[in-house]
């Protein structure tokens, strides 16, 4: 892919007709003095007249003779001078105190916007990364689409990235707006542009709101079309790959929220408008109700699944870490992949979130941490970006990207994605026992261990409820069980 140095965002035109500096100059010059307007022609007539009229419909309403300039909005105008037409005159013909001054004082105000509004553009269009050529990774990370799913591509090429996820609609709502013709259009100019193939980069992500795993009727027939929505949505943009989660059992079994979320991915696969597009279990951090917790569950879906050329796997390192699936040394991270393609098979894995976590191994706390700084560690990321299994998968960003404004607000730093991409490929062929290697692995565990100290203590208390929880169980247990005993003899 091409390296680009732009998002091809426009910028506003600093060129403002009307004013030059000379002109400038002399009505400055002449400010403070009393201009007759008689015999003028053009726009000073218009505004004029304007400003008669409105000193006359003011005076017939009863208020005070008090008016804005003539075409500029009333929150950004001092409050206009008072304009009396002298005997004799035409209404148009009147005098003017010191509007000239004003006028130069607004348009200088506009001036000053323009450019500040062409230095945002430029700001914005500027890449806060340039994007590597040539990588064996992709790597990117799930960015806005704000405006338009086109943008998402702008984003994208901003922080560097040669991968992306991105929402195809809110996540957050079941009724969305059609994805527009003009939209699909744009899209795909800007892949042209940018060199991007939306079909082995792009991993959108499905809504929060879906789960396939719901065996009630109207929650069923709910999550499956806004999920065949989605897929119609990645066929119409060139997408080939579309990750979800794939629910909660709360409405069944275990087993048959499986076989209920196989059920819908047949009859999705099976629709003619999601043409040939992937769909990927993701792994999950959690057990209990939660399906993909294990690799068990995503292998038990997929044997269900009756096209195995249309479903696959995107592993979130951060989940499975959770999971109890270890990473971190060269002998725990060929384990976990070995157990994977064991029990899954590697030829299902298509796509990676790359999180570190906040949260211990086996915790089951889905706790995204920015790379390095969490309980996975640089190491991990070592391990993941030199397996030649995973070269040429989309790589995605998931970590956090709020920090703290000067006024306590928090606000987004993608200038943080732009360097954890830059990290990631500069692991490859990188030696873990070098000087370079160890100091960043080191600054990286500092920034992140007051964050590690607080869940580390939030896990162990929970824990230690747990376990006390379980002792009064079976103590309770216990002593009926005694009672009943004593009871029986009793009887006997």
């Amino acid at each position: 892919m091409g390296r680009q140095s732009s998002s091809g965002l426009s910028s506003a035109p600093s060129d403002i007709p009307g004013l030059t500096s000379a002109a400038s100059a002399d009505l400055t010059e002449r400010a403070g003095t009393k201009t007759s307007i008689q015999g003028k022609t053009g726009s000073r007539k218009r505004k004029a007249e304007s400003i008669t009229q409105s000193v006359k419909k003011t005076k017939r309403a009863g208020a005070a003779a008090k008016v804005p300039y003539a075409g500029i909005p009333a929150d950004e105008a001092e409050e206009a001078p008072k304009a009396t037409p002298k005997k004799g005159k035409k209404p148009y013909e009147i005098e003017m105190e010191e509007d000239t001054e004003a006028e130069v004082t607004v348009t200088k105000k506009k001036v000053q916007r323009k450019r500040k509004a062409k230095e945002d553009l430029e700001a914005e269009a500027m890449p806060l990364a340039v994007r590597t050529v040539g990588s064996k990774l992709l790597v990117g990370a799930h960015v806005s689409a704000a405006g338009g799913v086109h943008n998402s591509i702008a984003n994208c090429v901003k922080i560097g990235g040669n991968a992306f996820a991105v929402f195809l609609k809110s996540q957050r709502k079941w009724a969305n707006p059609a994805l527009s013709t003009e939209h699909i259009t744009l899209f795909k100019a800007a892949c042209k542009t940018h060199n991007i193939a939306p079909s082995q980069t792009a991993v959108p992500h499905g809504s929060y709101l879906v789960n396939l795993a719901h065996t009630d009727a109207a929650r069923t027939t709910q999550a499956y079309d806004s999920f065949v929505e989605d897929l119609s949505r990645c066929q119409k943009l060139g997408i080939k790959l579309y990750n979800f989660h794939p629910g909660n059992s709360a409405s069944s079994t275990h087993e048959e929220a499986i076989a209920h979320i196989a059920g819908n991915l047949n009859r999705a696969h099976a629709d003619p408008s999601t043409g040939t597009v992937i769909t990927l279990l993701e792994t999950m951090a959690s057990l209990g109700n939660t399906i993909g917790g294990t690799f068990d569950d995503l292998a038990s879906i997929i044997s269900l699944v009756n096209d195995k050329s249309r479903v696959g796997v995107c592993l979130d390192t951060c989940h499975v870490f959770a999971a109890g699936y270890d990473l971190r040394t060269p002998e725990t991270f060929s384990t976990t992949i070995s157990a994977f393609d064991k029990v899954i098979g590697l030829k299902y894995l298509k796509a990676l979130h790359i999180n570190d976590s906040k949260a211990p191994l086996g915790s089951h706390r889905d706790l995204h941490a920015n790379i390095g700084t969490g309980f996975l560690g640089l190491r991990a990321f070592h391990n993941i970006v030199n397996e030649p299994r995973l070269w040429g998968l989309p790589m995605v960003l998931e970590t956090p990207i709020d920090v703290a404004a000067a006024d306590g607000k928090k606000d987004e730093d993608r200038g943080i994605w732009a360097k954890e991409i830059k990290l990631l490929e500069s692991l490859v062929g990188m030696d873990i026992n070098s000087k370079e290697f160890v100091e960043l692995e080191e600054s990286l565990q500092k920034q992140g261990i007051k964050e590690r100290e607080k869940v580390q203590d939030q896990v162990g208390r929970k824990k230690a409820k747990d376990a006390k929880g379980k002792t009064k169980g079976k103590g309770k247990r216990a002593k009926k069980q005694k009672s009943d005993d004593e009871g029986l003899s009793e009887d006997e």
